[in-house]
């Protein structure tokens, strides 16, 4: 294989091109209340090359025979070739290398039969099913996937990776009185089998939340003090800031620009926020994105002050600065786009007694269900929350939605806790649909806060 893509990047009329191979071996199980929905075994290949040409653009095609391959990178450069770029495309310098990056899986889910897979997922299920009677509704799903992933360019650099993930998820719907609320945990990991055992405790956690959640008054609107734990946390700093330090964004949207200049306070000195896809084993993590770039730690906010971007090698060199290593692809049949891989705000010096200790009344906001941000502006709503009352953990409370402008709620972050946690799931659809990603946070502290209840 490596004989015939060397060939074929020799072969090539373009500047530069870049030939990225795939096979992926995936399971999935998926359980609808009572009856089982999907049982899969897929096996995939393919592959993709992109070729660039001066004064030209970028041409792409994708394969699923690698005998195809010289055809396709003759497709490519024509492509590139026949598009009259408005202005010069060019990729900031990474140097070559060659790596193999194999996995030792504690249990390789590859030598596990299905049917212990499915047996695994029903009785996760059947937990979720026979909690309580006001349960109406359950979902579970079991999904592992094996990548091998093999990227080569025209400047030298061949790389083959092993991907592995392996997740649970599980959700159950609970009504009564026409009253329906809705409790979900996941699990997943680049690890093998022995990241998806072991969780009954956690799908009666999922029952027992979304009965509970029915007997929840709904918490009044307004401003409070708002408490949001790492989950919460997490999924704010990649959906509300994470995606506008992706510098594809910054450089085609004028106003993300005004916003997004380097050296501009957004916070207090405690507030620190980081990406790094090189941190072993969470869902964003690779030794190299899929343009070759080795990944790494990239700060993006330093003790309150913005410092950082994220890049691929054609926006970094747009920019005057250097690739990042997040240039990611969900699958063969894309080409990499800027995107982020394991996104976190850094712990700080705070424990949890003493964040809530002095809020008279406020909101302790737990999880997400979802959100939507709009440049600066965002709404989250959280999964479920808690009413602080004199500096105590009162009664749960549920429809909080929190909303507001980003760079005012980063200035009114007040505390950060020192008990960091990474969320053990994560996708983010930028563009080109799922692709994993981790996310991470202590409790983070927030003054004036709008929430909408009742």
């Amino acid at each position: 294989m490596r004989e015939r893509i060397e060939a074929a990047l020799r072969a090539s009329g373009a500047d530069y091109t870049e030939i990225r191979l795939e096979e992926r071996e995936s399971t999935r199980v998926v359980f609808r209340g009572q009856d089982l929905e999907t049982a899969d075994v897929i096996l995939d290949r393919g592959g993709i090359v992109r070729c660039l040409v001066r004064g030209g653009g970028w041409g792409i095609a994708t394969f699923n025979d690698l005998a195809d391959l010289p055809r396709r990178v003759a497709q490519a450069t024509e492509g590139a070739r026949a598009i009259e770029g408005e202005e010069p495309i060019e990729l900031a310098p990474v140097p070559a290398c060659e790596d193999a990056i194999t996995v030792s899986l504690e249990r390789d889910f590859r030598g596990i039969p299905v049917t212990e897979k499915k047996a695994l997922a029903e009785a996760y299920n059947d937990i979720l099913r026979s909690s309580d009677p006001r349960i109406v509704d359950t979902s579970t799903s079991y999904a592992d996937t094996f990548s091998r992933v093999t990227f080569a360019n025209s400047e030298g650099t061949y790389i083959e990776e092993e991907r592995p993930m392996a997740g649970i998820a599980l959700s159950a719907t609970a009504r009564e009185d026409g009253n329906v609320q809705q409790a979900i945990e996941a699990v997943s990991r680049a690890a093998g089998f022995e990241a998806v055992t072991g969780h009954h405790a956690l799908a009666e956690t999922v029952t027992r939340r979304a009965v509970e959640l029915l007997a929840a008054p709904r918490v009044q609107g307004g401003r409070y003090t708002v408490v949001c734990n790492p989950r919460l946390a997490g999924v704010f700093a990649h959906e509300a800031f994470g995606h506008l330090s992706e510098a594809d964004f910054v450089y085609a949207n004028p106003k993300a620009q005004e916003m997004m200049v380097l050296g501009r306070r957004f916070g207090e000195d405690i507030l620190s926020i980081v990406d790094d896809g090189s941190l072993p084993g969470l869902r964003g993590s690779h030794r190299y994105d899929d343009e070759g770039t080795p990944t790494g730690r990239t700060e993006l906010i330093k003790n309150g002050v913005l410092v950082g971007r994220l890049h691929s090698r054609e926006t970094a060199a747009k920019m005057g600065e250097q690739p990042t290593g997040n240039a990611r692809a969900s699958g063969y049949r894309y080409p990499p786009i800027v995107r982020m891989t394991n996104t976190f705000i850094e712990a700080g010096e705070t424990s949890f007694e003493d964040m809530i200790r002095d809020i008279d009344l406020g909101i302790y906001a737990c999880d997400a269900f979802g959100g939507q941000t709009a440049l600066e502006n965002f709404s989250f709503s959280a999964a479920y929350a808690y009413v602080i009352r004199q500096g105590q953990i009162a009664e749960l409370g549920r429809d909080v939605i929190l909303s507001g402008n980003l760079f005012v709620t980063l200035k009114n972050i007040d505390r950060v806790g020192d008990d960091f946690e990474w969320i053990e799931w994560g996708t983010c659809g930028k563009g080109q649909g799922g692709l994993p990603v981790s996310m991470g946070a202590p409790h983070v502290r927030i003054r004036d806060v709008l929430i909408g209840g009742e």
